[in-house]
């Protein structure tokens, strides 16, 4: 299973290109459908296409890395799989935090 297109990962940043930016673009959005954690990607390590840094909302919210192989073998509590939001529309990680607390 991939998340996310081929395409789609070749267009994010590499890692640590956006680290001197105030407030990065988070380009996509993963989320599982039957629990409440989510995942931004701001950037991926084009060498591998596994390790991404973003912002992820679960228990804490917070910024950090995680793996696509990881994230693909996760299941949430009604054995769903993770989900790319294919609705989302890339936004800075600002407007990000504020749908989260309003």
């Amino acid at each position: 299973m991939q998340l996310i297109p081929k395409e789609s990962l070749k267009a994010l940043p590499t890692l640590y290109a956006t680290e001197k930016q105030i407030d990065p673009i988070c380009h996509i959005k993963l989320f599982t459908p039957d629990s409440n954690w989510t995942w931004y990607i701001i950037e991926i390590s084009q060498s591998d296409n596994d390790t991404c840094y973003g912002y992820v909302q679960g228990l804490e919210s917070e910024l950090g890395y995680f793996s696509l192989k990881e994230l693909e073998s996760i299941r949430g509590q009604f054995n769903l799989a993770i989900e790319l939001d294919i609705t989302f529309k890339p936004i800075p990680l600002s407007q990000v935090k504020k749908l989260s607390n309003g």
